[in-house]
């Protein structure tokens, strides 16, 4: 028997920054009365220079914490780098169900035409086996090209303050796409972090006409709403977004967050 859910219980989305509110906007469009809270852990961003062990570490302690203080129903980790190393290690020490997020090369290597994909991720994420496996079970035949492009999350940050984007963080990823051996011939683009689909229109205009762009958010929150189908919600609070950092800058982004249905912000 399972204990009957708290319909104030919060859906947990977990991120290193801001870029795990392109999964909230799609979880808000499917599931507009689930109460949520937002983690933020700016205290360790970014995670894509981190290594494999310092990630997992990070990861599993946090959400350790998070899970015991705040009761969430589900813990989503809406961050590529953080799933494709520490996701199982956390499935393996907390008692909730767990979404992760993976790089969407399953649905670009249905769209490509040409069979030649780009893949913007960080650096962590870009080298892990996980993506290989992804690769060989969904990409066969087709080539993936991937790139790492660590500037976009310092980008997509910035533009959630209301700062300007630095036009050479967006030129340095699709340059480094199309300068790859074939990488002229890309006609889709995984953004394999999620962050990136904040910039996906300045990444479009730089990529140039006829290239399709793919994320996994949707696909994240639909799995977010199979796993609480039938669960009660009830918000009992104000949906809020917790910072693990108490930095001056977190207050910058409460515009921003507040389009997000995210009318307070905290510091865990």
């Amino acid at each position: 028997m399972h204990n009957p859910v708290d319909p104030a219980a919060p859906i947990l989305l977990f991120d290193s920054g801001v870029g795990g509110l392109t999964v909230l906007a799609e979880l808000r469009a499917l599931l507009p009365q689930a109460p949520v809270i937002y983690a933020a852990d700016n205290a360790g961003l970014p995670y894509g220079s981190k290594t494999e062990a310092q990630v997992a570490a990070r990861v599993a302690g946090l959400l350790g914490r998070m899970t015991e203080r705040l009761r969430p129903r589900l813990v989503c980790i809406a961050c590529n780098t953080a799933s494709t190393i520490a996701l199982g290690m956390v499935r393996d020490v907390l008692e909730v169900p767990i979404v992760g997020t993976v790089p969407a090369i399953k649905p670009a290597a249905a769209m490509t035409r040409t069979g030649v994909i780009g893949l913007l991720g960080t650096e962590a994420t870009i080298r892990q086996g996980y993506v290989d496996r992804l690769e060989a079970e969904f990409a066969q035949g087709k080539r993936l090209l991937r790139h790492a492009a660590p500037g976009l999350v310092e980008a997509a940050e910035a533009l959630l303050r209301g700062a300007p984007v630095d036009p050479a963080h967006i030129a340095a990823a699709t340059d480094g796409l199309r300068a790859m051996p074939g990488g002229g011939e890309i006609d889709t683009v995984v953004l394999a972090c999620t962050h990136f689909p904040l910039l996906q229109a300045q990444l479009a205009e730089a990529m140039g006409p006829g290239v399709r762009f793919v994320h996994g958010a949707a696909g994240i929150a639909r799995q977010i709403a199979r796993l609480t189908q039938g669960q009660p919600f009830a918000r009992a609070v104000p949906d809020i977004a917790l910072f693990t950092a108490a930095a001056p800058e977190i207050h910058a982004y409460a515009p921003a967050l507040a389009q997000y249905g995210l009318s307070a912000i905290e510091v865990f």
